[in-house]
């Protein structure tokens, strides 16, 4: 197994501590007036998703987790588990409902997610940082209500809820940052 030195350590390294994965949100290298240097690591278990503060000595060694992010295809859901299939190979890998988490509400039949697995299971879903999505439900907009610059909630065909301009209607498609769940533009229909 490969070890990391914390002079390689940036965000985005996955370590093993505790024989649990982790990533690193954030390295801050710390040299006092006296005494050795140190860095100063937020990690966040990809596991859990909890978020801690560990130091190492200048100089440590951590094991690297044997952690790979992959492009899956979305496939369905049958309730309890997710399914994804590596568009290459054809090859199928079922996520749990924690795995997927909030990324739930933006999958959609067809969706490229990179998904992160531990040993072959997933630990981690990641849906595409934009996406079109079709409106479903929502108030219709009525002429004169730009002034103001209001929103609405709006629900998309994926089941999430999100605020659009007043401007937008049913049956409209509209572009979605998926990590802050905020309406983006109107999509290309």
């Amino acid at each position: 197994m490969a070890n990391y030195s914390t002079n390689e350590f940036k965000a985005g390294l996955k370590i093993l501590i505790d024989r649990d994965p982790y990533v690193i949100v954030e390295n801050e290298m710390v040299k006092p007036g006296k005494g050795q240097a140190f860095n100063r690591v937020r990690v966040r278990n990809l596991k859990t998703g909890r978020t801690i503060e560990r130091t190492w000595k200048s100089g440590d060694t951590v094991e690297a987790a044997d952690v790979v992010d992959t492009e899956m295809q979305y496939l369905y859901s049958d309730g309890d588990f997710y399914h994804f299939m590596v568009p290459d190979t054809f090859e199928q890998t079922t996520a749990s409902k924690e795995a997927v988490g909030e990324a739930a509400q933006w999958l959609k039949d067809g969706t490229v997610c990179i998904i992160t697995l531990w040993n072959g299971v997933p630990l981690q879903v990641m849906p595409p940082p934009h996406m079109e999505l079709k409106i479903v439900e929502t108030d219709p907009g009525v002429r004169g209500d730009t002034a103001t610059g209001g929103s609405k909630p709006a629900k998309l065909e994926t089941g999430a809820t999100v605020r659009v301009p007043l401007f937008i209607n049913e049956g409209e498609t509209i572009r979605i940052d998926t990590r802050t769940g905020e309406y983006l533009s109107r999509g290309k229909n």
